[in-house]
């Protein structure tokens, strides 16, 4: 197993600013909620609107989370309470989906 962390790149198209807001405010939740184990097993969050240019291809909201390992970050999509939370909350106020990407940094 790599010891390298894993670096996952959210995006979402929320176009209300309140409704952005209302998304960072339960992402908030994240460092301290989610528990693997009892304890907490997300490295970093960080969640933010996106800069307002033409690349960002409509995405207006970013989250970027780093994990140990490939198998803390499918906990996390699969199994977590906390996330559960916070997808629930993204399903009602995204539009067009979201896109995820996750990868190993080669630096």
């Amino acid at each position: 197993m790599s010891s390298v962390p894993v670096q996952r790149v959210t995006l979402f198209k929320i176009p209300s600013l309140e409704d952005q807001a209302r998304f960072i405010d339960i992402y908030r939740t994240i460092p301290t909620q989610a528990k693997k184990n009892g304890k907490p097993y997300i490295i970093s969050a960080s969640v933010g609107p996106t800069f307002d240019d033409v690349r960002n291809q409509g995405y207006t909201l970013a989250v970027h989370a780093v994990f140990a390992s490939v198998e803390d970050m499918k906990y996390y999509d699969d199994e977590c309470a906390a996330h559960g939370e916070v997808k629930k909350v993204a399903k009602t106020l995204h539009k067009e989906g979201s896109m995820t990407a996750y990868f190993q940094s080669a630096i």
